[in-house]
């Protein structure tokens, strides 16, 4: 993988990677950016929930689970001083459907933590993460289930 990063001025920048897609960047004012973009960390965050999301809405797919809707949300805890590392993760799948197997969705977090996830697999060796789930009904308003995965050792 390749990545081209290029300054425009104060603390933003615009990069792209082998996709070409461009992605911008910048900081808070208080650190002389413009807040005109999101931060580098947020995009580590960003890659793990889309790594993992990306893993578990396929397998869910094609165990032919009737997902309606789906979020991953990653809550990081970062240290107090720099260079401010990720310290730990919870990353909350969230699943509507009618009909949701749990069985299922424990299964696809699993491989696509034990298995398929590069970025949960790299992350995963610097800082503890918890995974969580939540299964809603099709109008995503009523819990069904909820539940964590824990990972092998």
């Amino acid at each position: 993988m390749e990545v081209t990063l290029n300054w425009k001025g104060k603390m933003a920048f615009e990069g792209a990677g082998d996709s070409a897609f461009p992605q911008k960047m910048d900081s808070d004012e208080s650190v002389g950016g413009e807040n005109s973009a999101a931060r580098p960390m947020e995009f580590i965050a960003l890659g793990l929930a889309g790594c993992t999301g990306m893993d578990v809405i396929s397998i869910l797919q094609k165990k032919k689970q009737p997902v309606s809707d789906f979020q991953v949300k990653v809550h990081a805890g970062r240290a107090q001083e720099h260079p401010k590392v990720f310290t730990s993760a919870v990353i909350e799948y969230l699943i509507s459907g009618s009909g949701v197997d749990e069985a299922a969705v424990l299964r696809a977090i699993e491989l696509s933590t034990e298995k398929y996830c590069p970025a949960q697999a790299m992350l995963g060796k610097a800082f503890p993460m918890r995974l969580v789930y939540k299964i809603f009904d099709d109008d995503g308003k009523a819990l069904l289930k909820e539940g964590e995965y824990v990972q092998k050792p």
